[in-house]
């Protein structure tokens, strides 16, 4: 993708104000949002303008240049004289100079330099990609927990509401004598403790709703709502853990960028060894000054200007015969680093392989948790609901009843963990798997 320097600081100068009025926000919308305005993302565009700016510089060395300096001095007491004597004189010196040096063999170094900076640009797209990626990585887990929170609220809530009808049944039958007090206060203490859990869960669902909007870079929480996601389209077929990674290899602009690194790393290889190689460039000048003398007589400025008029014209060569190791020690500095580059690559592989094997692995796992929580949870409800009614009869106790209360709220809750678990973990492995 070609970045121009216009389009990365019109990026760096978005507007990061929000609607005055609430807004339920996609996944996609987060994600576009978060890539615009995420510091990291930012940082990376202006590493990029600068690696323009060094393709400018390296252009540039191809250039001559060309200068001009001027000097006035002045001399007070005594001096030597054309008879080799001293005397009390005042002198009066004004040059003028202007020179010029074109290079004409620089042997090879601003060439590859050049081509080095070329190359650069490259990796740094491949790096403002990467940024984006882990932007967008982050922004679909924070998204998905915030989902999630919402949905264990809605769990929490359901779990005092039986409690609450619970206790109101125990004080029914409490009040005709056909239970014990013990029976009520375990009732009152369990809508209690659904009342914490409730708590609890708005506060997690608070603290997911910070999390998600500090990676948007938004002041605060309020007036911000999610839009939740269509389960319908996130069971998709799974590809294998080893096409996703082949897929990868390819087209994650990590990986990318650290195999581009290793290419940098023979350029900068291939300029240290130009340090051997001699160099050859013109020079030219033109200057003429003016001197005066106090007691003796001397021409006007504009003559002894003209008569003072010098020109010079030259070739310079440089042959490196020892300098002191200094380019073998360079070269192999490169190399040391090509050797790095190489390591960190071969880590990013490693990495990259794990990450997406675990994926693979607990997407799996999730999936058939969320299948089998399907059934458990219809059982888990219906059992509670036999219970409720032998309860209502006389023929279960309050323990029994809450034992089946507590088996139907944690299917429910495990249900809802492997939902968001097998959706993150297949968002994963699709991010992974796209084709750029």
């Amino acid at each position: 993708m070609k970045i121009t320097g216009i389009s990365i600081l019109s990026a760096l100068l978005i507007s990061a104000a929000l609607p005055a009025k609430a807004e339920t926000w996609s996944l996609d919308s987060c994600i576009n949002y978060a890539i615009d305005h995420n510091l990291d993302v930012r940082s990376a565009l202006i590493e990029r303008y600068k690696g323009d700016l060094n393709v400018t510089e390296a252009k540039d060395r191809f250039l001559p240049t060309l200068s001009a300096s001027a000097a006035q001095s002045w001399s007070f007491g005594r001096g030597l004289t054309s008879e080799n004597t001293y005397a009390n004189r005042n002198t009066s010196s004004t040059g003028f100079n202007v020179s010029f040096s074109l290079p004409i063999f620089q042997g090879l170094s601003a060439l590859r330099q050049l081509r080095q900076a070329q190359a650069n640009i490259h990796t740094l797209d491949l790096r403002v990609e990467n940024a984006k990626d882990d932007v967008t990585l982050g922004v679909i887990a924070y998204y998905l927990q915030v989902l999630y929170s919402r949905e264990i609220v809605s769990v929490r809530k359901e779990e005092l509401r039986l409690a609450q009808t619970q206790l109101e049944r125990q004080q029914i039958l409490f009040e005709g004598d056909k239970v014990p007090e013990v029976d009520v206060l375990q009732a009152k203490s369990q809508v209690a403790s659904s009342q914490v859990a409730v708590v609890n869960a708005e506060n997690d669902y608070s603290l997911a709703l910070v999390d998600l909007t500090r990676a948007l870079e938004l002041k605060g929480t309020e007036d911000f709502d999610v839009e939740p996601i269509d389960l319908d389209g996130e069971l998709p077929r799974l590809a294998s853990a080893d096409e996703v990674y082949k897929n990868a290899l390819n087209n994650n602009s990590g990986i990318l960028a650290a195999r581009s690194s290793v290419g940098l790393a023979d350029h900068a290889i291939s300029i240290a060894k130009t340090g051997y190689i001699p160099k050859l460039s013109f020079n030219a000048g033109l200057g003429s000054n003016y001197y005066t003398m106090s007691g003796m007589p001397s021409n006007s400025f504009g003559r002894q200007m003209r008569d003072n008029f010098s020109k010079s014209l030259g070739f310079s060569l440089n042959v490196p015969i020892f300098d002191a190791f200094n380019t073998r020690n360079q070269i192999r500095q490169a190399r040391a680093q090509k050797l790095s580059a190489e390591l960190e690559l071969e880590r990013q592989e490693s990495n990259l392989l794990k990450t997406i094997r675990q994926a693979h692995s607990q997407a799996e796992g999730a999936e058939a948790q969320y299948r089998a929580g399907e059934t458990a949870v219809t059982s888990a409800k219906a059992a509670l609901d036999a219970m409720t009614e032998k309860f209502t009869y006389g023929r279960a106790n309050a323990t029994e009843w809450e034992q089946a209360r507590s088996n139907y709220i944690t299917t429910l809750s495990q249900q809802v963990q492997a939902k968001y678990e097998m959706i993150l973990r297949n968002r994963i492995l699709n991010f992974y798997n796209k084709v750029r």
